[in-house]
């Protein structure tokens, strides 16, 4: 059995532990929600790594085994970093679904929704470059979508005016893909996709990590499946956000 341990920004990196779950359904799960300095997205670089290093110290001193970074800007800001003081420890992160988009649009316009944060990091910056020469790639920082996940705000009148105010600017562009470049978009992406219409796909890259995890936990040769399933909860501030979140994605 596995322990594998997350961490993001807040709730959102639930939506990670959620296709987490559906291919390692044995494992022992830690989930780190550093919701007391939340949102990471206009946090420095320097701040987000202070906060990196000390939650994965707290993972590892749990057990972890390996460690998913469920948080976009996080990756952005840090994962380089602890990867490069923790040599031993696997470190996932995410990875913005670029790709995918690129190669599936047929308007050749793809909407990258996501953090200031992550449009601004190299990671993101790196993967946009090798294909901003195929197809026009149009960004708009998701404003106010992290406030209202871990509001539990995933619909209503203030929900739509929020994420219609960010998202039209890609439909305007013509964007017929729309990535989620944040891992609390998915909680909204119903109400997106909803916005959006039928002929606008909406591009969670959450499956991929969590099948990257499988694939690096085999490489480091960690045992999977032994179970019993387990599954803890911690928050550095109120973990009321955390806790209904869970809650929904138990309901589902």
């Amino acid at each position: 059995m596995a322990t594998i341990g997350i961490f993001d920004s807040g709730c959102g990196g639930l939506s990670v532990y959620r296709e987490l779950v559906k291919v390692l359904p044995q494992e022992r799960y830690l989930f780190f929600a550093d919701n007391a300095h939340c949102p990471y997205g206009e946090k420095t670089a320097l701040y987000i790594q202070r906060r990196a290093r000390y939650i994965t110290e707290w993972l590892l001193d749990k057990g972890a085994d390996i460690i998913v970074v469920a948080c976009n800007t996080a990756t952005a800001a840090a994962i380089a970093t602890l990867r490069a003081e923790y040599p031993d420890v696997p470190f996932i992160g995410m990875e913005p679904a670029v790709k995918p988009a690129a190669l599936g649009t047929k308007t050749g316009v793809i909407g990258v929704l996501a953090t200031a944060g992550t449009l601004k990091g190299s990671k993101y910056l790196n993967t946009r470059g090798r294909f901003q020469d195929d197809v026009t790639i149009v960004e708009h920082v998701g404003q106010g979508f992290v406030e209202l996940v871990e509001n539990g705000i995933l619909d209503g009148p203030e929900a739509q005016e929020t994420v219609s105010a960010s998202l039209q600017p890609l439909l305007d562009a013509g964007a017929d893909r729309i990535v989620l470049g944040c891992t609390h978009y998915p909680f909204l992406q119903p109400l997106i996709e909803r916005l959006c219409g039928p002929d606008v796909q909406v591009i969670d890259p959450a499956p991929a990590v969590a099948r990257q995890t499988v694939r690096i936990l085999g490489e480091r040769g960690i045992p999977v499946g032994a179970g019993p399933f387990s599954v803890s909860l911690h928050a550095s501030g109120d973990p009321a956000a955390l806790q209904r979140i869970f809650k929904r994605i138990n309901q589902q």
